[in-house]
């Protein structure tokens, strides 16, 4: 390092977007323009990174970052009102799943092991809606669930069924998701918080593993192919590798999982998951830090699904403000 300023571009190569801009104005001086403006890409880029999807795009962000690096992370974001236009993650999970690889990626070359597990923990909780979204058209939005959700003897979202294998919070879940898109901003914002995930489970519930289905997925055109990936996202759930969230500070304890701890709980995980015939690309090697997650996310998603980019990006342009 030859000087501060050196240390700043290597602190924004390794995505520390949070140091960065807080020792900007030190480096660069607080009346330099380049000050304030790498300490707000510097806040975006801390967004992405901590999955903060409510707020992955402010009016501040208008003034500073780059109109490419605001539409990808507005892919992402998670809309905030009812009617809120684009839908971002609500038309489409795969550029946040691609988030997510990203963030996993960076936080296992970062070592932040607490951080990747609860990103894994994050995708396991949604990937029921990734495999969801090519028959519903979207990614779950509860402004457009299909009318056969509510079909003639569907117990999706009702009272208590001893056939429904629904858990108690899951039909609470479902029952909000069927009339939240005609409650205020708050109750929209709330059902997200704590709910939505709960509405994943019980879709994945219903095409994955109930024993006695209702008309509420007559209207899928391929059933079967549905149930398939279903079941690998509830097996995905219930891999070792998930299951090591509760280990963590972020969990229910008090202990981080080592780097070897992780990867014997993924080589764990991958031979339950490749006995789902669809998932079977899981076992196959490739340069992710978690071989096969992104052949097995991509698999859910009967489409591609790869790392992005868009924390990279980012870097490159925090680390053009500061040479510039």
């Amino acid at each position: 390092m030859h000087s501060a300023r050196d240390l700043l571009i290597a602190l924004a190569r390794r995505y520390s977007f949070g140091d960065v801009g807080a020792l900007a104005p030190a480096v660069l001086g607080s009346d330099d323009g380049r000050a304030a403006r790498v300490a707000s890409v510097c806040e975006f880029g801390q967004r992405l990174l901590t999955l903060d999807a409510e707020d992955f795009h402010t009016e501040l962000d208008a003034q500073t970052v780059p109109a490419d690096l605001r539409r990808r992370a507005r892919a992402c974001h998670m809309p905030q009102t009812p009617r809120e236009q684009p839908r971002g993650a609500l038309d489409s999970l795969r550029p946040a799943y691609a988030l997510l690889l990203e963030v996993i990626e960076a936080r296992w070359r970062r070592r932040e092991l607490s951080s990747m597990i609860a990103a894994v923990h994050i995708s396991s909780e949604y990937l029921p809606l990734l495999a969801f979204e090519p028959v519903l058209g979207h990614a779950g939005d509860p402004a457009r669930w299909p009318e056969g959700l509510r079909a003639p003897g569907s117990r999706f979202g009702t009272m208590p069924d001893r056939n429904c294998d629904h858990t108690r919070a899951e039909r609470s879940a479902a029952e909000r998701t069927l009339r939240v898109a005609v409650e205020p901003p708050p109750g929209w914002r709330a059902y997200f918080d704590r709910q939505h995930s709960q509405v994943a489970g019980a879709l994945a519930t219903c095409a994955g593993r109930c024993r006695t289905p209702c008309p509420a997925l007559a209207w899928v055109p391929d059933l079967d192919d549905l149930s398939a990936r279903c079941r690998i996202a509830l097996a995905f759930a219930e891999t070792p590798l998930v299951r090591l969230r509760h280990a963590a500070p972020v969990g229910h304890g008090f202990g981080v999982p080592s780097p070897e701890e992780v990867l014997e709980a993924w080589e764990r995980s991958r031979a339950a998951l490749a006995k789902h015939e669809a998932a079977a690309g899981v076992t196959v090697d490739d340069d992710f830090p978690l071989p096969g997650l992104p052949a097995l996310f991509s698999a859910v998603a009967t489409a591609p699904v790869r790392p992005a980019t868009l924390l990279a990006d980012v870097a490159a342009h925090v680390v053009d403000l500061l040479t510039g």
